[in-house]
């Protein structure tokens, strides 16, 4: 019932905002977790079994939504490909022959991936997409979108830690 759940929703407004901005110590993130929440709530409220309170199932998505969105903002350490990093205006610390011959040594490996591994990485990581928005333009599920991605990322590691003690290349980290 919609209207239902929207009285339910003004109950636990305030309460669901106070966590959710704990959680997330943003308050954009906080809004867009709690969006997330609702949206999933709305969507799963047949899921409701009754054995606890309402309020505590609220709770409980509004803390995954804003768990789900800081796993997703985590910064991941990554290097600008030689022509954003001049695009974006930030200093180059390689000479331009690197800077290419980095560019081409990325850029194949990721020709290397299997078509499906890919076209996820290269949405996700390359362009920016979100996993929904490329799980559309993929026309699969989210799931698969972040199973592919993931294990592209790790084949595309592989390749280019192969690359770098094939050639003599320091690794970063030692690992």
């Amino acid at each position: 019932d919609p209207h239902a759940f929207s009285e339910l929703v003004r109950r636990h407004k305030d309460r669901m905002w106070a966590v959710a901005v704990r959680t997330c110590r943003d308050p954009d993130d906080a809004a867009d977790a709690l969006q997330d929440a609702m949206i999933s709530a709305y969507r799963r409220a047949d899921t409701f079994r009754g054995t606890a309170k309402v309020s505590t199932w609220l709770h409980r998505i509004v803390v995954n939504a804003c768990l789900d969105r800081l796993r997703h903002k985590k910064v991941r350490r990554t290097v600008a490909l030689p022509d954003e990093a001049a695009d974006m205006g930030l200093p180059q610390r390689r000479d331009p022959i690197e800077e290419h011959t980095t560019r081409l040594t990325v850029l194949g490996a990721l020709a290397e991936l299997p078509t499906d591994q890919r076209l996820a990485v290269t949405l996700v990581d390359l362009e920016g997409w979100s996993v929904d928005e490329a799980a559309q333009i993929l026309e699969c599920p989210p799931g698969t979108v972040k199973s592919r991605c993931h294990r592209g990322r790790a084949r595309l590691h592989a390749l280019l830690r192969n690359q770098a003690s094939d050639t003599g290349v320091p690794q970063p980290g030692g690992d």
